[in-house]
C-alpha cells in the first residue's frame, strides 16, 4: 500500500500463531479482503499495513482478540473469522469473547451451537428466556436454524414433548391445489428447509423415529386450525407469508407449558395481491405493530450484518462492493 500505516504483531506462541494464520495463510487471506488492509506474516509475527489510524487499530484489535480466543480452547472455523471480521466491522472494539467463547446453554445437539453476532446471541438469549419470540430479518442470519436447535435441545432435556414445526404454503402466489401429487407431494417442498436443520441437530434415522411417532410434527399451518398445542415447542417459520387471520389463529394456538417461535422477512412477502379483496396484508406486519409491548413477548431484529455467509460468498460480495464503488467514483 502507497501512504500506508503500518504495526507489527508480536506472537508468543508460534503454534497458535500459526493456528491464526490458518493453512498456507488462508485466515490472513480472509481478513485481508473483508477488512481492505494487507497482511504480512513472518514465523509468529504478523505486519499490518493499512490507509488509516483507525483501521490499523481496529485490524490490530480484532487479530490480538482472535489470537486470545484460541489460547482460551475456541476453534476458529473461517465462518468464525468472516462472522468476526464482520461484527468488528460494524462495532469496532467489541469483545469478541463475550459473543464467541460464551458457551452455548443448548445441550444433546449433534453439533456445537455458537452465536456468530451480537443478534444472534442476544435472539439466543431471549428464546432461552422467553415464552414467545419473534425473529424478523432477512435469510441467512439463523433465525430458524436457530429456533430449531432450542427446540430440539428443550425437547432433549426434557422441558417440552414434542416440537411443531410449520410454515404456510405459500410461495408467490402459487397454491397447493395447482401442485402435482398428494398432500405430502404437495407441501414437503415447502417444508424442507425445516427437516434440513432437524437432520442438522439429530440423527436421520431418529428425526425420522420422532416424525413417525408425533413427538416432531411437520405441517403447513393450516393444520394447525382449532388445535391447543399444550407442551410442546412450536416454530412458525416464513410468517411474513401468513394473513392477520392466520397469524391470529396460529398465535392463540399456544397451550399450557408451551413456547413459540416466529421467524420471517418482510421484504420478501409472498400473499397473492390480485385477491378480490384487494392486496392482503402480512399477518407478520401486523402483529409486530399489535404485539410490540405485550409481556412475555421478545421481537429480535436482524439486519444484513448478521448474514451468516461461507467466506467465498463473502469474498464474493466483498469484490461486488468494491467494483460498485470503483465504478461510482469513475462515473
Amino acid at each position: 500500500m502507497n501512504d500506508s500505516l503500518t504495526t507489527t504483531l508480536e506472537f508468543d506462541n508460534p503454534d497458535q500463531a500459526n493456528e491464526l494464520f490458518g493453512p498456507q495463510n488462508q485466515n490472513l487471506a480472509l481478513i485481508s479482503g473483508m477488512c481492505g488492509v494487507a497482511l504480512n506474516s513472518r514465523g509468529a509475527s504478523l505486519t499490518i499495513s493499512t490507509k488509516t489510524r483507525e483501521d490499523l487499530q481496529n485490524v490490530s484489535d480484532l487479530l490480538a482478540q482472535l489470537y486470545t480466543l484460541l489460547g482460551q480452547g475456541r476453534r476458529l472455523s473461517p465462518e468464525d473469522i468472516s462472522s468476526a471480521c464482520t461484527m468488528f466491522k460494524k462495532t469496532p472494539g467489541l469483545d469478541l469473547k463475550q459473543i464467541m467463547h460464551k458457551p452455548s446453554s443448548l445441550s444433546g445437539l449433534r453439533r456445537q451451537i455458537a452465536a456468530r453476532s451480537l443478534n444472534q446471541q442476544t435472539y439466543l438469549t431471549a428464546l432461552e428466556q422467553t415464552e414467545m419470540v419473534f425473529a424478523i430479518g432477512p435469510a441467512g442470519t439463523g433465525k430458524t436454524y436457530l429456533a430449531v436447535a432450542a427446540a430440539v435441545s428443550a425437547l432433549l432435556n426434557k422441558q417440552v414433548k414434542r416440537i411443531i414445526l410449520t410454515r404456510p404454503a405459500v410461495e408467490a402466489g402459487e397454491k397447493l391445489g395447482y401442485l402435482p401429487g398428494d398432500l405430502a407431494d404437495k407441501v414437503n417442498p415447502y417444508l424442507r428447509p425445516l427437516y434440513d436443520s432437524l437432520n442438522d441437530m439429530l440423527d436421520p434415522a431418529r428425526v425420522s423415529e420422532m416424525i413417525e411417532t408425533g413427538i416432531i410434527e411437520v405441517a403447513p399451518l393450516a393444520f394447525m386450525r382449532g388445535r391447543t398445542l399444550n407442551n410442546a415447542y412450536i416454530i412458525l417459520d416464513e410468517a411474513q407469508n401468513t394473513t392477520p387471520e392466520q397469524m391470529k389463529m396460529f398465535l392463540t394456538r399456544l397451550g399450557a407449558g408451551s413456547r413459540a417461535v416466529i421467524t420471517g422477512d418482510i421484504t420478501q412477502i409472498d400473499l397473492p395481491t390480485n385477491s378480490r379483496a384487494g392486496n392482503e396484508r402480512s399477518g407478520l406486519v401486523q402483529a409486530s405493530r399489535i404485539l410490540q409491548n405485550v409481556q412475555g413477548i421478545r421481537f429480535i431484529h436482524f439486519e444484513e450484518s448478521d448474514v451468516v455467509r461461507h467466506p467465498l460468498v463473502a469474498r464474493i460480495v466483498n469484490a461486488y462492493e468494491r467494483y460498485q464503488k470503483n465504478s461510482l467514483s469513475i462515473s
